[in-house]
């Protein structure tokens, strides 16, 4: 066996080579009075608006900044550049999209097998480079395909920032989604182990130092804004979309890693953005494809969902972002919607009442609202384009996600919007006193945070090195290493079943349900490890197998003839649980699996790699051990180029697993027991430790 004085250093080494790699409407519970929007009758033509909005559109006046105060530079704005400030846009993918007439349209489509190729935007070319010049946005949302390494990142955003300075409009928020875990878009910065897993480690203060490491790594590259923490209380299992981005089911916890995080952003110098307004852990629905309702009273939000949000409203947070969920027994107000014509309720991103009653007067929040992306199906799916602008506006919201440009298409699309938000606020169909209000509290952020004032965006050969050596790298996947064994939580241990001892001449199988099959990269690194730093003993042999719908004799005759058995599974839903789900994987093999190596007494070990509970499926395995996030392995070794970042969750439980790491993790959710259909019931089969 391993020397216990390894334990420290057996899954550090790993961190030189693992990277990372329905539906609409909810129905009324009973029929109420509403106040019925009709859908715009103008439908936003391919030229934009007209009148007085167009000429401002090409207005070369210069915003005067250097010692102006906020309202005195809102005073000198038009009414195009106080819009196009309340602006988001994201060069994300360019891809031009032949249009009828174009002399080549046949032979680009033909070459390009039907589709036309499109690249990452990692720097701007000549038509995104006028875009930012000719416009005042007031910010940028970057995402995976924009980054390369830290030198490429820093000339792409001085390059944004310096054409905003030299063309006379505002230098731009320039934020991001580094949430930690499987949200962190730098492919090549510290993704860290999610919030669940920080929960997990009972320390607040582990919060606040990964928040940390994220915001002086986003400030190294110029990003100024990071969209996070994630306040989302999951209490709802079944929840598809937030789970483990959520710290916990319980509000006070909620609370108080949210604050630690927020906290460890604001001491970077990097803008705090809480998700999602006012609380997406309470769907089974997820708002990117399709149209969350919750029935949720303002009474039952106040005593639950929005404990987390008026706690850091209260500790100073300076932008929260809007969910796109519809809550009825709030917001009353419909709309027909364009995909089927019936009733919708507007959700929370359109919501006056929400936004504006609730969330500015009745808890006090003076910062910026920014709407979650406005091309997320449930918002795409219903709403007529020019209507969204208007009812998010006037709801209160201050800056639009508008779509992520992905083609030049899309690209006219932003165009088209921008120019009806102005010719709207012109003929008063938009409340010029919000847009004002918006603006002010948009500029006011800026002036805090040093984004205003700065005139000089220009790459020096320090900063170049400065985020080369203080991005990702070996010493912060080290603190996150740590970070995620602290997390790692022993659920059940039966019979000393945990941790496996493997001897001379042993195999450990470890079967993977297909669900995780881009995570069995993972063993093959660990396996790597242990044989490179004389960790394994003789003869013994790690053997790793995915399972799938047509593997079941394989997998069972490869348990059969281990030793030891580790299952690992990654799952969203309840569904997926289910072995005669089509759309699942075949977690019938596993139930087998164990039945099979009980018959002999030997032990089974789960891991759950992704949501905690899944633990209520496999109840039979002897011990149960809970990672709360896992990452995709995509090529072993890395790619050239690929980055090196990864989620380190996995391969730790696997080292701790082996007993090669000792786990002190506390269940930060409780998880409900399954009833025979495999759905969830209202029975606690394990309790958090809240």
């Amino acid at each position: 066996m391993v020397k216990k004085g390894l334990s420290k250093t057996i899954c550090y080494v790993l961190t030189s080579i693992l990277i990372a790699v329905s539906s609409v409407g909810c129905g009324r519970s009973e029929p109420v009075s509403v106040n019925q929007t009709e859908n715009a009758a103008e439908v936003i033509s391919s030229e934009g608006s007209t009148g007085s909005g167009e000429e401002e559109k090409n207005d070369s006046s210069k915003i005067e900044t250097e010692g102006a105060a906020v309202e005195d530079i809102l005073a000198g704005m038009t009414t195009r550049q106080k819009i196009e400030q309340m602006m988001l846009v994201s060069y994300r993918i360019w891809k031009e999209i032949p249009q009828a007439g174009d002399e080549d349209v046949n032979k680009t489509v033909e070459n390009a097998e039907g589709d036309t190729p499109g690249v990452n935007v990692t720097e701007l070319n000549d038509v995104i480079r006028e875009d930012v010049r000719n416009h005042n946005y007031g910010g940028t949302v970057l995402y995976a395909q924009n980054y390369v390494d830290a030198e490429q990142t820093l000339r792409l955003i001085s390059d944004m920032q310096s054409t905003c300075v030299e063309s006379g409009t505002l230098p731009m928020i320039i934020a991001t989604d580094q949430e930690g875990g499987n949200v962190a878009r730098v492919t090549f910065g510290t993704s860290g182990v999610g919030n669940m897993a920080l929960a997990a480690t009972g320390d607040p203060e582990n919060a606040k130092k990964m928040a940390e490491v994220y915001g002086k790594e986003l400030a190294l590259l110029g990003v100024n804004a990071d969209y996070a923490p994630v306040v989302d209380i999951n209490n709802n299992p079944n929840n598809p979309v937030i789970g483990v981005r959520s710290f916990s089911d319980d509000p006070e916890k909620v609370s108080e890693y949210g604050i630690a995080y927020m906290n460890g952003l604001k001491d970077s110098g990097t803008i705090a953005t809480l998700k999602h307004f006012p609380g997406h852990g309470n769907t089974d629905t997820d708002s990117h494809t399709g149209f969350p309702c919750i029935h949720s009273t303002y009474d039952e939000l106040k005593s639950f969902e929005l404990i987390p949000f008026q706690k850091l409203i209260d500790a100073g947070v300076d932008m929260i972002m809007t969910a796109h969920i519809q809550y009825p027994e709030i917001e009353t107000q419909t709309y027909k919607s364009i995909a089927n014509g019936e009733e919708v309720y507007l959700p929370a991103t359109m919501s006056h009442t929400i936004l504006t009653d609730i969330l500015r007067k009745d808890m006090g929040f003076e910062g910026v609202i920014v709407t979650d992306a406005l091309d997320m199906a449930a918002i795409t799916d219903n709403f007529d384009p020019r209507d969204v602008i208007k009812l998010a506006i006037n709801a209160g919201a201050d800056m639009l996600m508008l779509p992520i440009i992905v083609d030049s298409d899309v690209f006219e699309t932003t165009h088209e919007m921008t120019d009806a938000a102005v010719d709207m606020a012109e003929n008063g169909e938009i409340d010029m006193e919000m847009v004002d209000a918006s603006v002010k509290r948009i500029l006011t952020l800026k002036k805090k945070y040093g984004i205003l004032d700065k005139t000089d965006f220009e790459v020096t050969s320090e900063q170049v090195d400065a985020a080369k050596e203080g991005i990702g790298g070996e010493s912060r996947n080290k603190a996150a290493m740590d970070l995620a064994l602290q997390g790692i939580t022993l659920l059940k241990n039966e019979d000393s079943a945990f941790p496996i001892k493997m001897n001379e001449g042993e195999n450990t199988l470890i079967l993977f349900a297909d669900s995780g099959a881009s995570r069995a990269g993972t063993v093959d690194m660990v396996k790597e490890h242990m044989e490179k730093n004389d960790l394994m003993p003789e003869r013994a042999e790690l053997s790793v197998l995915v399972n799938t719908k047509d593997n079941e004799e394989e997998c069972l005759e490869a348990a059969k003839d281990a030793d030891h058995v580790i299952l690992i599974a990654r799952t969203y839903s309840s569904d997926n649980l289910d072995p005669a789900a089509e759309d699942g994987f075949s977690s019938g093999v596993f139930d087998k699996v164990i039945d099979e190596c009980h018959k002999d007494g030997r032990k089974v070990v789960f891991i759950s790699c992704q949501l905690p509970y899944d633990a209520a499926r496999f109840t039979e395995a002897d011990a149960i051990l809970l990672a709360y996030n896992s990452s995709a392995m995509s090529s072993i070794p890395p790619k050239e180029g690929a980055g090196s970042a990864f989620v380190p969750n996995l391969p730790v439980a696997i080292c701790a697993a082996l007993g090669f790491e000792e786990v002190s993790g506390k269940l930060p959710v409780d998880i409900p027991a399954m009833d025979d259909s495999y759905n969830f019931t209202d029975q606690i089969l394990y309790e958090s430790a809240n």
